[in-house]
């Protein structure tokens, strides 16, 4: 008992000490604010303190609004899980004037066809949008009339009348969790991806099939961010004033590119979004807030990728999740990654140690490339 409670007056120490050197960092280098400055903040913060009951407080409402609720639906299709036991809800977060992303996405991983005749797997995809954002009403007109056209052709489109621009990525963010909870509450998972990414579908299953055996519950998985600071420098998109968000580090969250979480985690992430202040423009970094208030934690998985676009390589495709930033290739690397010879090139010893060798030399670089980390070389 006496050596129990010598630890744990050490450790109140410790975070004693932890945010007296938090504060001077806040206090004294506050005009120091730079690049390096700023993540030494927020490590300090995210791995000696890491408490954000304050920061879910300062931003929490004392009402209830129900997020998104004020946008009324300009396309809906509430029937689309109706009746049905849904595996897989996948929304994809796009732009009116990306008609050729979606085209694309729907002829390869948004394919629910192909999930249903060779997968063996009920998925749903849709498409969330809001109204062209044009300043020329005639734009916008022409633009809302391809939009209900093509609705009309695939019936794949979830768009409210908020303007769909980068600083309302949020409300984006609501309109799908919004959607679920009204029309799809019983999918097992649900997944947000953007329109230039690439989605193994094939191995996604298999995961979800995996982690579905063992019961799923606060199951929120992707490419997570730690400690991450605040960007306030002005000249970047990304900028989020003191005002907004004075905290030197966002709890952690996954990269919005896209991450997949359980029916659960959905509903609970909803709930949470009603009471938080969702002014603050960067969706996934919200997600990450309104996921902590609910004490979720997100799970890195080494093969959702990063910004950059995972190396070329069937060793690669054969474990891949996500790639970033497909835009013209989309279709080709669908048929080289979903190839059936994928799978047959690590079979035997001399497979393996040939694909941990391509790996370790795609993958472990001495520059950093933000694709998949070295550690994915040896899965």
């Amino acid at each position: 008992m006496f050596g129990s409670g010598r630890r744990v007056k050490k450790w109140q120490f410790v975070q004693l000490c932890a945010t007296c050197f938090l504060l001077s960092l806040m206090v004294f280098w506050g005009p120091l604010d730079t690049h390096v400055v700023s993540h030494v903040k927020s490590y300090s913060y995210r791995y000696l303190i890491n408490s954000y009951a304050f920061v879910n407080d300062s931003l929490s409402l004392r009402h209830h609004p129900d997020g998104g609720a004020g946008f009324r639906y300009l396309i809906n299709h509430r029937e689309k899980c109706r009746d049905q036991d849904v595996l897989l809800l996948l929304f994809v977060k796009t732009s009116p004037e990306n008609r050729q992303r979606r085209d694309a996405i729907r002829q390869t991983w948004g394919n629910d066809r192909f999930a249903r005749a060779r997968l063996n797997a009920n998925v749903k995809t849709l498409f969330a949008l809001g109204s062209p954002g044009e300043p020329l009403q005639s734009e916008r007109e022409r633009l809302q009339r391809e939009l209900l056209a093509e609705d009309r052709e695939h019936h794949d489109l979830i768009q409210q009348d908020f303007a769909d621009t980068f600083y309302n990525l949020t409300l984006k963010l609501l309109l799908q969790f919004r959607w679920v909870n009204a029309y799809c509450a019983h999918a097992k998972f649900v997944m947000s991806a953007d329109d230039d990414i690439f989605i193994h579908l094939p191995n996604l299953i298999a995961y979800l099939r995996s982690a579905e055996q063992g019961g799923v519950q606060d199951f929120w998985v992707g490419r997570v961010h730690r400690g991450s600071p605040p960007v306030r420098d002005k000249s970047s998109k990304y900028y989020v004033p003191y005002e907004m968000y004075q905290w030197p580090a966002y709890p952690d969250y996954t990269a919005g590119a896209a991450y997949v979480i359980s029916g659960d985690v959905a509903a609970k992430v909803y709930e949470a979004s009603q009471t938080l202040n969702s002014s603050l423009y960067i969706d996934d970094v919200f997600m990450g807030l309104c996921a902590n208030k609910m004490k979720i934690v997100p799970q890195h998985h080494v093969f959702f990728s990063g910004e950059g676009k995972a190396p070329y390589h069937p060793c690669i495709y054969e474990k891949m999740i996500t790639s970033h930033g497909h835009l013209q290739d989309l279709q080709d690397l669908w048929e080289a990654a979903t190839d059936s010879q994928v799978k047959t090139i690590s079979k035997g010893f001399f497979g393996e140690i040939y694909c941990r060798v391509v790996k370790i030399m795609l993958l472990c670089k001495i520059k950093y490339v933000d694709t998949y980390p070295c550690r994915a070389a040896f899965y």
